[in-house]
């Protein structure tokens, strides 16, 4: 199968204190619209914390202006392997041979990581384009401990395809 295009995916972002799009998840589209061409298909990624709250996916796709081939919306992830493993299932059904993974510089290795793992094996690279907002303390710890379950969790993404 011939590769083409590339594939812009944006993680959501959340921390549940508020009902529309968070700073955190606006910085990282406004990231996304700086990166993505007219011929890209863009990945909006990422689940609603309440139920009455739109999902990040949609909230995003409902901001965003720039033109693009295509958008998609994995409106389920609501983890970083959920978002990778939505990454590597659409990346596949498009044939792209080029991901670029938008997110905060802070989640940055970590979210690219998995993506890698999920397109284990498929020859799509994997690049990273990230905000340069700092992470809070709190962001901090959890993005360390969560570095504790990257192994499984890489090796769960790869078998999801």
């Amino acid at each position: 199968m011939t590769r083409a295009g590339r594939l812009v995916a944006v993680l959501g972002y959340s921390d549940g204190t508020q009902r529309g799009l968070h700073p955190v998840c606006a910085a990282r589209l406004e990231r996304a619209s700086e990166v993505a061409r007219p011929e890209d298909v863009v990945l909006f990624s990422g689940w609603a914390r309440h139920g009455a709250t739109a999902p990040e996916a949609e909230l995003m796709s409902q901001v965003w202006r720039r033109p693009v081939r295509r958008i998609v919306l994995d409106r389920g992830a609501s983890t970083t392997a959920g978002n990778a493993i939505g990454i590597g299932r659409a990346a596949r059904a498009l044939g792209v041979d080029e991901v670029v993974v938008v997110t905060s510089r802070w989640h940055g290795r970590r979210a690219k990581a998995l993506a890698r793992a999920a397109l284990a094996g498929s020859g799509v690279r994997v690049v990273l384009a990230a905000t340069d907002e700092e992470a809070r303390p709190a962001a901090r710890a959890r993005e360390l401990a969560c570095w504790s379950l990257v192994p499984v969790l890489a090796v769960v993404a790869a078998r999801a395809r």
